[in-house]
């Protein structure tokens, strides 16, 4: 009997492992497989960090957790644990490929072992400058306690002998501090030779003066990690307020469980042991013998010391053509509805757009609701200017954004200071919209104008993420906005949305309702489709639908990024159900879905994903498209990324998709590149 439904879990192992095959493709530029193997390996962290972590928890729950998801979490975490050692083989042998090329490239990665008298005399005067102020020591077997080894953190798990006593072997632990020094140290040029070094291995080279205190000699040194349960907890505490609670848990994430120990394959079987027993953990756990380093993450920002063609070609967004001429955004809103598609399209027409809105003297008030920010966000300097020029701003803050909890808090009383409105969430839901209202008096009456997006209000994602942003004035949709924000700043007054699908309120039902809108026009002969384009599909009772609909002849073609639970193989006629991933040089992050509605096509762009968590337990919103012109648009959109032949992949494949004879290469995001005139 074929499965219902595919763990997500296991589907999202799938597209990690395209990331893997981008690393691996010799036809992506050689810094930019270097990056792929850095996002391969930040991927890989977050998952156990969050995903592995769950399953732990629910296997502690023993027969009950198979009533909660469907499935024994021990089997699953069994077939993680099987496919993440395939992986990182794949991974290990990826990279020893990766520094041969670049080392054909003139571009050398070397470590403690390769370097001439001159380099070495270099690195020593370094490492006593630069590192050694840094160090924390750890002699563990003379301590009474276990040292909390920090989440994210490398360590040197040394293993050395007393001079005296040669026989009996002494362990310590060195942090990393790669957060006080660079990970890549570059050494002075030989000719056309770079040269790069790991801070681990310069500590290597200087262990000798690290210990120099002691009297041990005869140093081995292997790289840790551990990587943590970074769930919050929160306790029913009355006496304290949310951003408390939320205080707390970060503070209690960093003592999370142990998901994951990641240690050089090379290590002594009993310092492995030995070190396994410390960290409590049991054969059960993710134990990963990996290579001799770890934390590949930090290869995302590799030095840019290659050439040009190392890299992709440059690009730069373009501006939207009914924004070129015009020198007032609000002014271009009331004339026309805008779509925005990033990062094809320029972010910095929405920021100025706000910059705008800070100065008219006939704006009232702006609100927009946050969920992550760039580091140094212009988004939150326009909206402090609006307050300072006597603007009413409010900000829906999610403070439980995950991993990004610490900086909404930070930006929360930073904004709070300066006299912006900041409200912290609504109990029990994770407020995961992207809306921005402002309000401006035209007439003695308020007009409203809104952004409504696929991705978060941030400069740095939007140059890496493709999503799309809606402004308009239609009062359809502003009207339910304002509902929307009546019901974030009031908690308990709810509203009628006649034309948004808003969760956990309706959201669900109006999507089940579009299917089977679907289903009754392919039984009677009328045209019935369904395009969806998202980055999770994961929900059951969704799923179900789809296989129902691709039955009743309703041609379905998906293109799904990360977690994907649809078994096309539950569809007999495959045709109606068609599924493929897209991993290339931006992480497609758009979120919309598109109906035939019997021939007058219903398009809809929002912030949800089809999984439960999504549509029944956060605040979300899908917008309608109105305007048939960017209706087409969208829909082109999509038929340009579903023709793509070079990055797409058919669902649970990971092979390429078969091309008939002579058909021309076609990749989607040089293709939007080239249609939006983004290219530099």
């Amino acid at each position: 009997m074929k499965k219902s439904f595919v763990n997500k879990e296991i589907s999202w192992l799938h597209f990690n492992g395209r990331v893997l095959q981008e690393a691996a493709d010799p036809a992506v530029p050689l810094a930019e497989r270097i990056k792929f193997l850095g996002i391969y390996s930040s991927n890989t962290d977050e998952f156990f960090r969050v995903r592995v972590a769950t399953l732990r928890r629910l296997s502690n729950l023993g027969p009950r957790a198979k009533k909660i998801i469907g499935e024994n979490p021990d089997k699953v975490l069994k077939k993680i644990q099987d496919i993440v050692l395939e992986q990182s083989r794949e991974f290990d042998r990826l990279y020893s490929q990766i520094l041969g090329e670049c080392q054909n490239e003139n571009i050398y990665l070397i470590d403690e072992s390769g370097l001439n008298g001159e380099q070495e005399t270099y690195l020593r005067d370094f490492f006593r400058q630069q590192i050694r102020p840094h160090l924390i020591l750890f002699l563990t077997d003379q301590m009474a306690e276990f040292p909390v080894l920090k989440d994210h953190a490398i360590y040197l798990a040394v293993q050395m002998n007393g001079k005296k006593d040669k026989e009996r072997l002494h362990y310590a632990l060195v942090n990393v501090p790669d957060q006080q020094v660079s990970r890549f140290i570059l050494l002075p040029r030989e000719g056309q030779k770079k040269f790069l070094i790991l801070l681990e291995d310069i500590i290597r080279l200087c262990l000798p003066d690290t210990f120099s205190f002691f009297d041990y000699e005869n140093f081995r040194a292997f790289t840790i990690k551990v990587t943590r349960d970074a769930e919050l907890d929160f306790e029913d505490e009355f006496s304290k307020t949310y951003v408390e609670k939320i205080q707390d848990s970060l503070r209690k994430r960093k003592l999370g469980r142990p998901v994951r120990f990641v240690y050089d394959r090379q290590m002594p079987k009993p310092y492995q042991k030995y070190l396994i027993e410390k960290l409590g953990l049991g054969d059960n756990d993710s134990l990963i013998p990996g290579g001799k380093y770890h934390n590949f993450k930090d290869f995302i920002k590799f030095p840019k010391i290659g050439e040009t063609h190392h890299y992709y070609p440059p690009f730069g967004p373009s501006v939207h053509p009914s924004l070129r001429e015009q020198k007032s955004l609000l002014a271009a809103m009331r004339q026309q509805d805008i779509l925005l598609h990033f990062p094809y399209q320029s972010f910095n027409s929405f920021v100025d757009l706000l910059r705008e809105a800070a100065i008219d003297a006939q704006v009232q008030s702006i609100k927009l609701t946050v969920y992550r920010l760039a580091r140094n966000s212009h988004i939150v300097n326009a909206l402090l200017n609006a307050v300072k020029n006597g603007k009413k701003v409010t900000v829906m803050m999610e403070l439980q954004a995950r991993f990004d909890e610490a900086a909404n808090l930070e930006w929360a009383d930073l904004m709070r200071e300066e006299g912006v409105q900041v409200i912290y969430g609504v109990a029990g839901l994770k407020v995961h919209p992207k809306l921005c209202l402002i309000t401006r008096l035209e007439k003695k009456r308020p007009v409203y104008y809104c952004g409504i997006g696929t991705g978060n209000f941030n400069e740095d994602t939007a140059a890496l993420y493709t999503d799309h942003m809606l402004l308009t004035c239609d009062r359809r949709l502003t009207g339910d906005v304002v509902k929307l924000y009546d019901f974030f700043e009031n908690k308990y007054r709810m509203a009628t949305f006649r034309h948004l699908l808003v969760a956990p309120f309706q959201m669900r039902d109006k999507l089940k309702r579009l299917i089977r809108s679907e289903i009754r026009n392919a039984q009677a002969g009328r045209p019935a489709h369904i395009l969806l384009k998202c980055n999770n599909l994961a929900d059951q009772e969704m799923i179900r639908l789809l296989y129902e609909a691709g039955r009743a002849g309703v041609a379905i073609r998906m293109i799904v990024r990360s977690m994907f639970s649809l078994n096309p193989a539950q569809q007999p006629n495959g045709d109606n159900l068609q599924a493929i991933g897209i991993v290339d040089r931006f992480l497609e992050h758009s979120r919309f879905c598109i109906f035939a509605n019997g021939g007058e096509e219903k398009v809809f762009i929002g912030s949800a994903d089809w999984m439960a968590r999504n549509l029944d337990r956060r605040a979300e919103v899908m917008c309608p498209v109105y305007n048939p012109e960017l209706k087409q648009e969208l829909r082109d959109y999509f038929e340009v990324q579903w023709r793509d032949n070079v990055k797409a992949r058919p669902w649970y494949t990971n092979d390429p998709r078969d091309l008939a004879p002579d058909t021309p290469p076609h990749r989607c995001q040089q293709a939007l590149l080239e249609k939006f005139g983004a290219l530099s």
